[in-house]
């Protein structure tokens, strides 16, 4: 059973950088047929991808996030992170990690953390 688990500061302000990390048990090989993934979910604009990385390292990104987004991988810690730079309050929401297949399918998620842009 693959367990995906989010984490993150909870709040940060305006401006800065919001750093979140997923830790993955569970999962076993170095298949490149998954996506691990950062979607995020914020009242009236429903769930948005935010971007991926493969286990080889090659990542892809949403457009309208991809000019202030970095994800990156550790396997040795079986982690992966999202850094949203220029963070402003339309930043507020629930962000979650999850495991996308070949078929652009979620089959695993993470319960997802909210992290709040405010002064």
């Amino acid at each position: 059973q693959v367990q995906l688990q989010e984490s993150g500061p909870g709040l940060v302000k305006p401006s800065q950088t919001l750093s979140l990390t997923c830790t993955v048990s569970g999962a076993s090989g170095t298949a490149n047929t998954y996506y691990w993934t950062w979607f995020r979910q914020s009242p009236g604009l429903g769930l948005q991808w935010i971007g991926s990385i493969t286990y080889s390292g090659s990542t892809y990104y949403s457009p309208p996030f991809k000019t202030r987004t970095s994800v990156s991988g550790d396997t040795s810690k079986n982690q992966f992170t999202l850094l949203l730079d220029s963070v402003s309050p339309e930043d507020t929401a629930v962000y979650y990690c999850a495991r996308v297949g070949a078929s652009f399918e979620v089959d695993y998620w993470g319960k997802g953390t909210l992290d709040t842009v405010s002064s």
